[in-house]
């Protein structure tokens, strides 16, 4: 099946879609945290044992970590408002199968359709990257990526009433009709994407890396119940290492894959990603760690014995210092771009940590503690987005940020075992119950910090800013790449025309307008510039990546050639263009030419030559 690309949106997006955006996943994120106020209820609610009833939690950990980058690739290739809404429905369905059930097999049925709308999150920060401009997509990108914090901080206070009020499973009939209502909305709000990548559905991929992850994360999430050191756990790690080196190996020989694996090992890609586990680690934490603390007995000594309400209450500023922080960090990205953007984040979580260790003795002081980490959780969050979409090409924004939000998933799952076993060992029995201890709560918080320490050593590894003699370009978004792209193959072909290699039309090409460029005499009422991307020896080349920039040094637009070679690209105004053209296996050109402002379209051919680029 063929699809095509374009890099300009044919539909600006409103007011609403950014705010619906978000409001939609916030409603995705909350099924993270949903049962969270009634954890330890679960196998008396369920009429279970204790280890069965956790499968009702691991079961949409699994299944959204399984749907995030599944999903992406498939808003990459069919439409990313499609299978957005197709995510939400899902969830919707998983909530009302939990609401009419008590029963511990229909209740994981219906949570494992919960956790498919995980996806739901990339595909909103790339529809925000196919439609919004770029001054806004940096803040609008910082508000999609924190939802995920987000939703799970305000759903505490909020399930934490109503479990405490009504029936527990009025929790999944609000959940479903929140759902309804982000459907609704995006419906009536959120214009599709034109942007289409090429190529078709890699199931093979699919199932491969499917089966990887779930043969990974159900010893991260059971070892603790299973043994560490039990032949269950560590067989599974096993066989989680072969079928993940195995499905690399696949997906590297695949003509479309569903992660390209090649460019996840870009630097800048494989370090953001890296980091995002570090993020996701130090996320996890402090949800897992305050609200036991706030709601633990005084009389251990260092409880606060505050109510299930009161301890979510003081943990909500953490979602919502989250949102808040978006419009800091668009200010703070453009200024000094979304790298430095991300150091910031992780000094004020390690800040955050290192406070809050001896921030442990009053309900005020995790408030504090809350905020802070917020803050900078929350910097950190909207950074990871912009860093992958401004090192990604535009038809893989959705399939890269599924991946990077999988690899969030993956350090809250790691950091829920790891804090679980610290919180366990540290533990006091007493009248066969285990109360965990201020030493495991701090415990936690110093391994928190050290991943924080760790995300920091990846975050200055990253690639920095050019050096002066360059643009200054920064690939806060996924146009800057793109500039950044094209003035890179320009660069690279000014250095070839100096010796005659290149040309545009036969004769040699260099910086200023080509001689023998004449607009046609037709009278079709398109201004811009059209016409054929050909090899050295005059076969057209499909496929080819036309970048057009204006005297600004600004990308003005962009296309793909089509199967005959035939391109166009319409100009926003008169003036001097320079257009660069990129396909695999030629080097890279670019030509000058000037448009009147007329309607009559400028026909110019470009040449690729003939030597080719190691891949």
């Amino acid at each position: 099946m063929t699809h095509t690309t374009t890099d300009q949106p044919a539909r600006r997006a409103g007011g609403a879609v950014v705010p619906v955006l978000a409001f939609a996943g916030i409603v995705v994120a909350v099924m993270q945290t949903l049962l969270v106020p009634v954890i330890k209820d679960l196998p008396q609610l369920l009429d279970t044992e204790p280890a069965d009833a956790t499968w009702v939690l691991t079961s949409t950990l699994l299944s959204g970590a399984v749907a995030t980058p599944i999903m992406g690739r498939l808003g990459d290739l069919y439409g990313k408002r499609r299978m957005l809404i197709t995510s939400l429905a899902v969830m919707v369905v998983g909530a009302l199968i939990s609401a009419f059930t008590s029963a511990l097999l229909p209740m994981i049925v219906g949570r494992t359709l919960q956790g498919f709308a995980m996806g739901a999150i990339p595909l909103g920060i790339g529809l925000m990257r196919d439609m919004l401009p770029r001054e806004r997509l940096g803040s609008a990108m910082a508000l999609m990526s924190s939802s995920i914090g987000v939703g799970g901080g305000l759903a505490l206070p909020a399930a934490a009433l109503v479990a405490q009020h009504t029936d527990w499973h009025a929790l999944f009939y609000g959940a479903a009709g929140l759902g309804v209502l982000a459907i609704a909305l995006t419906l009536l709000v959120v214009p599709e994407s034109p942007a289409r990548a090429p190529g078709s559905f890699d199931l093979p991929g699919a199932l491969g890396l499917s089966a990887g992850l779930v043969l990974l994360l159900l010893p991260v999430t059971k070892g603790s119940d299973w043994g560490w050191s039990s032949a269950t756990t560590l067989g599974l790690f096993a066989a989680s290492a072969v079928v993940l080196a195995l499905w690399g190996l696949m997906e590297l020989r695949a003509a479309a894959p569903l992660v390209d694996l090649r460019t996840t090992a870009r630097r800048e890609v494989l370090l953001t990603n890296l980091a995002s586990i570090m993020v996701g680690v130090s996320f996890y934490v402090v949800s897992l760690v305050l609200p036991q603390l706030l709601q633990l007995p005084s009389e251990t000594g260092y409880g606060l014995g505050r109510s299930m309400v009161v301890a979510g209450l003081c943990v909500a500023p953490l979602g919502l210092t989250m949102m808040f922080t978006a419009p800091v960090y668009a200010r703070l990205s453009a200024r000094y771009g979304p790298k430095v953007t991300l150091i910031i984040g992780l000094l004020v979580i390690a800040v955050g940590y290192g406070g809050g260790l001896g921030l442990m003795d009053a309900a005020w002081q995790t408030v504090v503690t809350s905020v802070v980490l917020g803050a900078g959780i929350g910097l950190a969050y909207s950074s990871l987005p912009a860093l992958i979409v401004g090192a990604v090409p535009a038809s893989e924004t959705g399939a890269a940020n599924g991946f990077n939000t999988l690899m969030r998933s993956i350090g809250t799952s790691v950091s829920s075992a790891v804090i679980g076993m610290v919180l366990a060992n540290t533990a006091n029995e007493v009248g066969g119950v285990e109360i965990p201890t201020m030493h495991g709560f701090r415990v936690s918080f110093l391994i928190a910090t050290a991943a924080v320490a760790l995300g920091l050593v990846l975050a200055l590894f990253l690639p920095g800013q050019r050096p002066s003699g360059k643009p200054q370009l920064r690939a806060s978004s996924e146009e800057d790449a793109n500039l950044e792209r094209a003035a890179e193959a320009l660069s690279a072909t000014r250095e070839l025309s100096a010796t005659g290699a290149l040309s545009a039309t036969g004769a040699p090409s260099g910086i200023g307008a080509p001689s023998g460029i004449e607009a046609p005499t037709t009278d079709e009422p398109v201004g811009g510039f059209r016409g054929r991307v050909l090899a050295a020896d005059g076969t057209p080349v499909a496929r080819a990546r036309v970048t057009l920039i204006d005297r600004r040094g600004r990308r003005a637009g962009a296309t793909l050639s089509a199967e005959d070679g035939s391109y166009a690209l319409t100009v926003p105004a008169s003036g001097p263009y320079v257009l660069a053209a990129q396909a695999p296996g030629h080097a890279p050109h670019a030509s000058a030419a000037t448009h009147a402002g007329d309607d009559r379209p400028v026909e110019l051919d470009l040449s690729l030559p003939g030597e080719t680029v190691t891949a």
